[in-house]
């Protein structure tokens, strides 16, 4: 979170897997109910009705704006990052973003999609929040994982940024982004996990908790079976082979460019891929990409004299 003037910045990574914010990560899920839930959890109250927040996770959708699932996560990050400072009235501009190839056509929609109440009051885990939305702006994911950073990019780089539901390539030449090379792929880390799933159904007959399953992937080990534990880490090495065939596709040469990794499936690279790791670089700060958009909107209001 970062202030300019009496309004308070927010980035918001709305991921398919996970929301992100600066200090914080959360599951996508939504399970709404209009009476309070017996084991409410994280419980969002808004608009009269109860909203269970992190339930599992959403399904993948083209248009994050087509339900009110990702408004109500919305409040919820608001109100994440906002209890960290202990506030609890603010006037609140939403810096968030969309797959590198889809915001041209969908960034207008996202942005109304956010701006849709100027004012919201909503109960978040037993607190009272009053928020205006005096703003939004939509950025690029990926390239705003590394904004921070770019002055590392010299030379010739390919970015890849594995999240949840897609994979977005995006070439950086001498610390410039080529918007002539940009790519969106529907292969993110949820991709990998239903072909874990299908594996250990079809070797060992099993559906094990998909909370054991991303351990593995997250850690590169977990406590169960040797046998099972090789099942998924033979199937995580053909998704993470899966990846590079994809990068090669679009170009990616690493005698002459680096490879820089980020979003939540650059560790299925550190753990399941053979690499040169002078070529090869990853960022395991799965909210880098928030604090990126954070800070690209805090350049754009210092340039426009705070206004968005």
């Amino acid at each position: 979170m970062k202030k300019i003037g009496n309004k308070l910045i927010i980035g918001i990574d709305h991921g398919y897997g996970n929301i992100k914010t600066a200090n914080c990560c959360f599951p996508t899920g939504v399970m709404k109910s209009d009476s309070e839930p017996t084991f409410a959890g994280d419980l969002l109250v808004w608009n009269g009705k109860y909203y269970s927040v992190g339930v599992g996770h959403k399904e993948f959708t083209a248009d994050k704006f087509d339900d009110e699932d990702y408004y109500v996560l919305t409040l919820a990050a608001i109100a994440r990052e906002l209890k960290r400072e202990k506030i609890t009235d603010a006037e609140v501009i939403i810096a968030a973003g969309l797959p590198l190839t889809w915001v041209a056509e969908q960034k207008e929609n996202f942005k109304e999609y956010l701006l849709q109440h100027s004012e919201v009051n909503f109960k978040f885990r037993n607190i009272e929040y009053h928020i205006k939305i005096a703003g939004a702006d939509i950025y690029p994911q990926g390239f705003a994982a590394i904004v921070n950073n770019i002055s590392d990019f010299t030379g010739i780089n390919m970015l890849c940024d594995i999240g949840n539901g897609t994979m977005n390539i995006m070439f950086v030449n001498d610390k410039k982004p080529d918007p002539r090379n940009c790519y969106t792929e529907k292969f993110g880390t949820h991709k990998c996990v239903q072909e874990v799933q299908e594996s250990l159904m079809r070797i060992h007959h099993a559906e094990p908790p998909e909370e054991m399953i991303t351990d593995v992937l997250r850690f590169g080990k977990a406590d169960i079976d040797e046998e099972y534990l090789k099942t998924i880490t033979d199937t995580a090495k053909e998704y993470v082979e899966g990846i590079f065939q994809r990068l090669r596709k679009h170009g990616y040469d690493p005698k002459i460019m680096k490879l820089h990794v980020v979003g939540g499936g650059s560790c299925l690279i550190c753990n399941f891929a053979d690499y040169d790791k002078s070529r090869v670089i990853t960022n395991d700060d799965i909210c880098a990409t928030a604090k990126g958009y954070e800070r690209m909107l805090e350049m754009k209001l210092i340039r426009n004299g705070k206004k968005i």
